[in-house]
């Protein structure tokens, strides 16, 4: 789907040498301080920030309430994807798949 990957500074990345590898994606790093260079990770925050806000214990929330909230997003249209959803654009790609 993907030929890069953006990604924070944070220390658990240091595996991405072998993800490169493994996936042939090939993978960046942000600028510290830089939020504009990951867009799509921000907006994707801010849009689960609706359903849990800051400081929300994650363990309380039910694998059900994750799931619902995985399919509201994905069935979301986003302007980023020219209005359309993230799953119409996967039901396109996977039917790509099956027909090459």
């Amino acid at each position: 789907l993907r030929g890069t990957l953006t990604w924070d500074q944070g220390n658990e990345m240091f595996h991405h040498e072998r993800i490169e590898r493994e996936t042939g994606l090939r993978i960046y790093f942000a600028d510290p301080h830089s939020p504009w260079q990951r867009g799509t990770n921000e907006n994707t925050n801010g849009l689960l920030r609706q359903y849990f806000p800051k400081g929300t214990d994650l363990g309380l929330i039910t694998d059900e309430r994750l799931r619902e909230v995985s399919i509201e997003l994905n069935d979301r249209p986003r302007e980023c994807l020219n209005d359309r959803t993230p799953y119409q654009l996967m039901a396109r790609w996977k039917h790509q798949l099956q027909t090459t």
